[in-house]
């Protein structure tokens, strides 16, 4: 009786409570969206659960693992995803045009995923262990640890990952001290860019002009996103038509399973890159902003847990995995909106796919194991 009081003990110190009570209103929010959602398929709804179902075990089992353990696992982790990456490039499945999975024979495997989780923990574990001697040679050394499994995944090509990838990793190294003052021309390159490309939209979106460093695809996105009317029916459908239902929902929205542009079909992959169209048509203005502030809550305490963390190490992974959600919600809803080009990135907690809650589980049981251990040294 005494150790099950234990155990039971150890299961409930695990959670960071007011981050379990966050999550548990976006697996009934989520849930609750994707029932309109699947219109008949009432299969995905049941996956989603079950879905829901592992990524909360692999979020507890995640959070019992103490930040000492998650630094020694960091490098052979890196080390894995790499290599796995590799065995895709050269090996990989190749499905709709990309090759981004890797055949173990007992099971298929996308690699990028993990490097989600397994680029910022190693980047926080390389400055953890330079703390306080960091100087510009260590920045760039991180840099080519985040360079190469951010190639790799554009390869493939798999563009949506790779930013998320590389937004996660970055956070570390610009959290690791980074001046502003070398990021300033970065910066002023891209808006310059941006500002070429809208005012030479014409000629630039010509099919015959290469762009050199993007797929003709990814060229078309970006394209489409300047001027969606230009394809209406065909590149431009899904832009097109998920902000016809974002701002068909008004204020109020059309009410719960009433949305015309969901339950018509009008709506592209509905139930994954744009359930938010969904969930706008349904509940309008105040209920995605209701949503956005439920994100914000979200990463508000992911912050929290950072600048509480008693190491450098925790610091820098809990800021990175929090400023990856706010990555993810940035591009999804931009993309939905009509802001940003198609991607493919999810929303977290909303979208359908057992893959990404599975990653999202593991960070926020990384959030709580750091939150739990954040009176120890590491």
């Amino acid at each position: 009786m005494k150790r099950l009081g234990i155990l039971l003990a150890r299961v409930f110190l695990a959670f960071d409570w007011p981050l379990l009570v966050i999550l548990m209103l976006f697996a009934a929010l989520g849930l609750t969206v994707m029932h309109s959602a699947v219109g008949s398929t009432d299969w995905r709804f049941a996956e989603q659960s079950r879905n829901f179902l592992i990524a909360f075990c692999a979020m507890w089992v995640v959070a019992l693992v103490p930040p000492k353990m998650l630094m020694r696992l960091a490098l052979p982790f890196y080390v894995l995803g790499v290599l796995l990456l590799l065995g895709v490039e050269f090996f990989g499945e190749t499905s709709k045009g990309a090759t981004r999975w890797l055949d173990l024979g007992i099971t298929r495997i996308q690699p990028s995923e993990m490097l989600k989780i397994a680029v910022p923990l190693m980047l926080a574990w390389y400055f953890q262990r330079h703390e306080g001697e960091v100087r510009i040679r260590d920045f760039l050394v991180a840099a080519a640890m985040l360079a190469a499994p951010f190639g790799l995944i554009v390869l493939q090509p798999d563009l949506g990952t790779a930013l998320l990838v590389f937004g996660a990793g970055f956070c570390v190294i610009y959290f690791a001290g980074l001046s502003f003052k070398l990021l300033a021309p970065l910066a002023v390159i891209g808006v310059l860019g941006i500002g070429t490309l809208i005012y030479y939209e014409d000629t630039l979106c010509q099919p015959e002009v290469d762009w050199v460093v993007l797929h003709d695809y990814q060229k078309q996105r970006v394209c489409t996103l300047l001027n969606p009317s230009s394809d209406p029916l065909g590149k431009g459908f899904h832009t097109i038509q998920s902000m016809i239902a974002v701002g068909s929902g008004g204020l109020y929205g059309k009410g719960y399973m009433k949305g015309t542009q969901t339950h018509l079909d009008f709506i592209p992959e509905r139930t994954t890159d744009f359930i938010f169209a969904v969930y706008a048509e349904e509940f309008g203005l105040y209920g995605g902003v209701a949503m956005l502030v439920l994100y914000a809550l979200l990463i508000a305490r992911g912050l929290t847990i950072a600048v509480r963390a008693s190491s450098q190490f925790g610091r820098l992974l809990a800021g990175a995995l929090t400023m990856m959600v706010f990555i993810y919600v940035f591009v999804n809803v931009g993309m939905v909106t009509g802001i940003l080009p198609v991607v493919g990135v999810p929303l977290p907690f909303m979208s359908y796919g057992g893959t990404a809650l599975f990653t999202m589980g593991i960070a926020c049981g990384i959030l709580m194991s750091i939150s739990r251990h954040r009176g120890e040294k590491t």
